[in-house]
């Protein structure tokens, strides 16, 4: 029938409005009624009671239903795991994060307190040779340098000494800069002092000198420590799916 039926009403043959559709056409697979099969387009064809076919499609319909209710709940327990596999993913992306910036920050911290220990070091060192060795080789020094001057304007006031007993006998029974302006004495301070001098390339800091090379190779080369695939746990059921 072309018009909607109501629920419990009969449809009818379009061709024989007056007659019920009664059977069923096995060789088209439609319902008709008596008299396509006699005298219409259904006469040569293969027909069978239609309450026969209609409980053969009703039960095969029904379970196709129950088929199409299990394949159903098996994809509602495909998408429960799917959400409960990205809540899980995003759990542990989480947890391999803090993981990862806890194990940088200790090897930061670790980094931090080696590079202390080192410019301790050396501070240490600079310490060693500056104020306990060179700091005090300049003390010497300038209080040589201060006695040096001293002799000097002594000296040039000897030199006003026109008389040349008088000039000859200068510094004998006297004491400080005076008792120094002898000859002999004059010429072994001009000489200069015989205090300690350092070293050729004393003041070099080359042994405190760290290679970092293998360090950095391995920072560019860190990587995740390789896993095994996990199988595709979704994949049994796809085939069942399938199936």
């Amino acid at each position: 029938s072309s018009r909607p039926l109501k629920k419990g009403e009969h449809p009818m043959c379009k061709e024989h409005e007056d007659e019920r559709i009664n059977i069923y056409c096995v060789t088209c697979e439609v319902p008709t009624c008596s008299m396509c099969k006699v005298f219409g387009a259904h006469k040569d064809c293969e027909v069978a009671p239609l309450q026969n076919i209609f409980q053969g499609q009703k039960t095969e319909l029904n379970n196709c239903i129950s088929m199409l209710v299990a394949g159903n709940d098996r994809i509602q327990t495909i998408i429960s795991q799917l959400e409960d596999s990205c809540r899980s993913t995003e759990e542990n992306s989480e947890a391999a994060k803090r993981e990862l910036c806890a194990r940088f920050d200790a090897l930061a911290a670790l980094l931090e307190e080696k590079k202390s220990e080192l410019l301790q070091r050396i501070t240490r060192e600079q310490g060693n040779k500056t104020t306990s060795f060179i700091q005090d080789l300049i003390r010497q020094y300038k209080e040589q340098l201060e006695k040096s001057s001293r002799l000097v304007e002594t000296a040039i006031q000897a030199m006003e000494e026109t008389g040349g007993a008088a000039f000859l006998m200068l510094g004998e029974g006297t004491e400080g800069d005076m008792a120094m302006l002898s000859l002999p004495r004059i010429v072994e301070a001009s000489k200069g002092g015989r205090l300690e001098k350092i070293e050729h390339g004393y003041e070099n800091m080359d042994a405190f000198s760290v290679s970092l090379d293998h360090l950095t190779e391995a920072v560019h080369t860190l990587d995740f420590d390789p896993a095994e695939e996990d199988e595709e746990f979704f994949d049994g059921e796809e085939e069942e799916l399938e199936e």
